[in-house]
């Protein structure tokens, strides 16, 4: 027997092999414990499918030439190929063991066990199967071409093949639409976690593709704690440093922005609401703030634009017509001036009824005015008739303006009837009801026959006492140099603002009184409260403001910071620039396998009296006070080590924030000093790191 009828022989034989091997794969591939350097070969499932694939069309193409002079080649890159699709199903299998399952990876593998079956059944039955040669290629194709196709949608997402023809439109979301999570929150997870914890591949058992997983959780557990940031692990992992295994996404993805971290953290500490809307939130929140500059205020609207001359001849001295923003075919109507007003000029909105979505007829006298003409509006969104005088009777016929959302008839009392009218506007969204004389059982009814619309009744605060809003601090550089001013301020201005500057808590009774603006002359930490009789005090503000220290002749770091985190080097220690609160800025040198250490060499003049080191403080995202802080003064290469206390290690999971390592110099002359800041060599017990390195950041040292 040839070497060549040898090896022929081998790979057939090779192909009884591969088929075994599958089948065993296939029927007890659940229940087998797959070794670690299996796992490797499976990996190598993505490297090795194009190459059977090519073979495998080869021969295809060849086959269906059906001349004897190609039909020794194309049995050949049959053989092969054949061969080779037996190596990547294995390979498959093997890798589908790893964190992927769902009705894709099914299709994708039950088609790849298909195509080895096609194209080793067509090389040995060549000659029995003449008549069907082109069928049975064709078919292996086909199946071919589902294969990776579906095989794409796993590695890539689906509609991988046909996404260049899908429209590329991006819808515009109106903020009144908006809501949290599906406009918010879930975009993020499809373009930085899906192709991680989707159908197919749900790695560490966390699907993202649909709430019931997100809900669900994970292998690990819940995936978010509502209201709970510091302890669920989405927060956790998205702020693990890169390095770490579990931080996510994986380095080698694309990472979250500043903006999506924060959008992340405030949904989950606003209670991770899957069907919030934005305008639901409170207009202080900085939830709401990041939302109202991602979606448009202006809603789209289709129906036509009204003639702009009609519009002005609608417009005088007692009535306002005007689009709800420039370009908008939707307009507002507004009345003014209860004196002048004629109920007769109501039915000259009809002219614009189409275009009509606002009416605000506040104060108008209205009594048995009829307002049936109302319901041919079919885009009215919202009316206003506050202190109008209206009846039950007049509100007949709202019920038929399907697009009505808010109504506000506060200061109108309307009864028995009123109430029975009130609950047949279901499509409400927002009800105001001030003033209306309803006792606790009307409002409880109405409550229940408008489960879905937000009613307020107006507010009674008898026999309950609030805290008042923290104030406000105001300052113009976070680093100054010779001196800075400081504002506090509070909206409700006979309350009492009690501050502190070097570090205390404020109280009500020794902290100073704020009176005028306070003029910084140091590094200081400034904390504020306020207090008012009858209010419970108000939570804390703070700031830590820096002021510029002396300029070295020089300096070096004896340690380079982590290449990550190495800001301008040590040039950035001196620069007079404050980092911003976030380690990712580029403003920061991060330490973690190493001491932050760094010698100075002062000027003959300089006679520095004080130290402070400038550090950034985030345990979320393993950044702690460091272990022990060092230094020494040096004169003509004689170092002496002066006395530093002992840091204060956190003790709990905070907001990121500055620090501040404040040290006395000695009095000796000495023209070096040297700094060593050791990072935490291991987290404590109750970090969800726990044993961990962590981290030190520092980004100013400032010398007086």
């Amino acid at each position: 027997m040839s070497r060549f009828s040898r090896s022929i022989s081998w790979l057939e034989n090779l192909l009884f092999f591969w088929c075994g091997l599958t089948l065993i794969l296939l029927i007890g591939g659940e229940s087998l414990a797959i070794p670690a350097w299996l796992q490797v070969a499976g990996r190598l499932h993505p490297l090795v499918l194009h190459f059977p694939i090519v073979l495998l069309i080869m021969a295809v193409f060849v086959l269906w030439i059906r001349d004897e002079n190609w039909k020794k080649l194309g049995s050949s890159f049959l053989l092969v190929g054949a061969n080779f699709a037996g190596i990547t199903v294995l390979a498959g299998l093997l890798l589908a063991a790893e964190d992927y399952e769902g009705e894709a990876l099914s299709w994708h593998k039950w088609l790849g066990v298909l195509s080895l079956g096609f194209s080793v059944l067509l090389y040995f039955f060549q000659e029995q199967l003449l008549n069907y040669h082109r069928l049975i290629a064709s078919s292996l194709a086909v199946i071919l071409l589902l294969t990776g196709h579906f095989g794409a949608n796993l590695t890539h997402g689906e509609d991988f093949l046909i996404a260049p023809l899908l429209t590329k439109e991006v819808k515009t979301v109106a903020l009144e639409e908006a809501e949290v999570f599906r406009d918010l929150v879930q975009p993020i997870f499809e373009t930085k976690c899906i192709s991680c914890h989707k159908e197919g591949k749900i790695k560490g058992e966390l699907r993202m593709d649909h709430l019931e997983g997100i809900q669900k959780g994970g292998k690990s557990g819940p995936f978010v704690l509502a209201g709970n940031p510091d302890e669920s692990l989405l927060i956790t992992r998205i702020h693990l440093p890169l390095e770490n295994e579990e931080h996510m996404p994986p380095k080698n993805k694309l990472q979250l922005t500043d903006e999506e971290l924060e959008i992340l953290r405030l949904w989950v500490a606003s209670g991770a609401s899957f069907e919030q809307k934005v305008t639901e939130l409170s207009k202080e929140e900085p939830l709401f703030l990041l939302a109202s500059n991602r979606f448009s205020t202006e809603k789209p609207y289709s129906f036509r634009a009204a003639d702009a001359s009609e519009i002005e001849n609608l417009n005088n001295f007692f009535r306002k017509v005007k689009p709800i923003f420039p370009g908008s075919p939707a307009l507002e109507v507004a009345y003014f001036g209860s004196s002048t007003f004629e109920p007769n000029s109501l039915s000259d909105l009809k002219k614009v009824k189409e275009q009509v979505v606002k009416i605000n007829l506040n104060r108008m006298p209205l009594e048995n005015v009829d307002l049936s003409f109302l319901s041919d509006f079919q885009n009215l969104e919202e009316i206003q008739l506050n202190f109008t005088g209206i009846t039950s009777v007049q509100l007949k016929g709202l019920s038929n303006i399907t697009t009505l959302r808010s109504l506000a008839i506060s200061g109108n009392p309307l009864g028995e009837s009123g109430i029975q009218e009130l609950k047949n506007l279901t499509q409400l969204k927002r009800l105001y009801l001030w003033q209306s004389g309803l006792g606790e059982d009307e409002k409880n009814d109405l409550k229940k026959a408008l489960s879905n619309t937000q009613i307020d009744f107006g507010f009674d605060d008898k026999g309950i006492i609030y805290p008042l809003n923290p104030p406000k601090i105001d300052f113009e550089e976070v680093m100054f140099k010779e001196k800075a001013e400081v504002k506090i301020s509070h909206p409700i201005k006979t309350a009492e603002i009690r501050y502190t500057l070097d570090g205390s808590e404020p109280d009500s009774i020794g902290s100073p009184v704020y009176s005028q603006p306070i003029s910084l002359t140091k590094t200081s930490q400034i904390r504020a409260k306020a207090f008012a009789p009858g209010w419970i005090g108000s939570e804390e503000s703070k700031t830590l403001l820096f002021k510029e220290g002396l300029k070295p002749q020089s300096y070096k770091l004896v340690n380079e910071p982590h290449n990550r985190y190495k800001a301008k080097g040590a040039t950035s220690l001196f620069d007079g620039v404050k980092g911003k609160a976030n380690h990712t800025s580029g403003d920061w040198l991060g330490f973690t396998d190493s001491p932050m250490e760094i010698e100075i060499f002062l000027e003959n003049n300089q006679r520095p009296k004080s130290l402070e080191i400038s550090h950034l403080l985030h345990e979320g995202a393993y950044i702690f006070p460091p272990e022990s802080v060092e230094i020494w003064t040096g004169s003509e290469g004689n170092w002496t080590k002066i006395q530093t206390p002992s840091t204060t290690q956190s003790s709990k999971i905070e907001e990121v924030r500055f620090g501040l390592i404040s040290f006395q110099l000695p009095d000796n002359s000495f023209d070096q000093l040297k700094v060593r800041l050791k990072p935490i060599s291991k987290l404590p017990k109750w970090h969800p790191g726990a044993g961990a390195k962590g981290w030190v950041f520092v980004d100013e040292i400032v010398l007086y």
